[in-house]
């Protein structure tokens, strides 16, 4: 495969690592996928609460969980409560409810620094990526110099590219947060 192509590839998947972390980092906004990380022991392995119980957005601000199997309640609701979401789920016996308060101005400014590290992570992987297509340019021998300098800077350009759509994630991530 060409380098320049799997540079690509790596590249694309690292966005799309990113824009999964983001979605994870809490807004003011109840959103099933607060929950996508949280994981609960289920028959012996880690299982991911969306995959044993249906999520609902009720009334913008709440999260309304009901488990397939009724027996996994507490398990889910101690997974919900043990996690870094900082929602505190409240049952009724038959589902969970999750209240998601607004955020206040210090939480907020948090959440955003810990979106900025996220996107922080996802540059410093495109650059690593730069570095393997560079190294693998400069080991290919039936490259002639220019050659090699022109795909050094096709690597860089892409490089470019991607590391602008990191922050423009980032950046929209940050403008949904700080939002009130």
């Amino acid at each position: 495969m060409d380098i320049l192509e799997l540079a690509k590839q790596k590249m694309e998947k690292a966005v799309s690592v990113l824009e999964e972390n983001l979605k994870a980092i809490r807004t003011g906004v109840a959103n099933a996928s607060l929950l996508e990380h949280v994981q609960f022991e289920y028959y012996g392995s880690m299982t991911p609460i969306n995959q044993v119980a249906s999520i609902k957005v009720v009334e913008g601000r709440q999260l309304m969980i009901k488990p397939y199997d009724k027996s996994t309640l507490k398990d889910i609701e101690r997974a919900i409560a043990t996690s870094d979401t900082g929602l505190v789920p409240q049952s009724d016996g038959e589902v969970i409810r999750l209240n998601v308060p607004a955020l206040t101005e210090e939480r907020r400014k948090e959440l955003s620094k810990n979106a900025e590290k996220t996107g922080e992570e996802a540059k410093i992987a495109i650059r690593n990526i730069r570095r393997e297509a560079n190294d693998a340019i400069k080991k290919d021998k039936e490259l002639t110099e220019d050659e090699n300098k022109k795909m050094q800077e096709k690597v860089q350009k892409l490089t470019d590219e991607f590391v602008k759509k990191i922050d423009t994630a980032v950046s929209e991530k940050t403008a949904e947060i700080m939002k009130v």
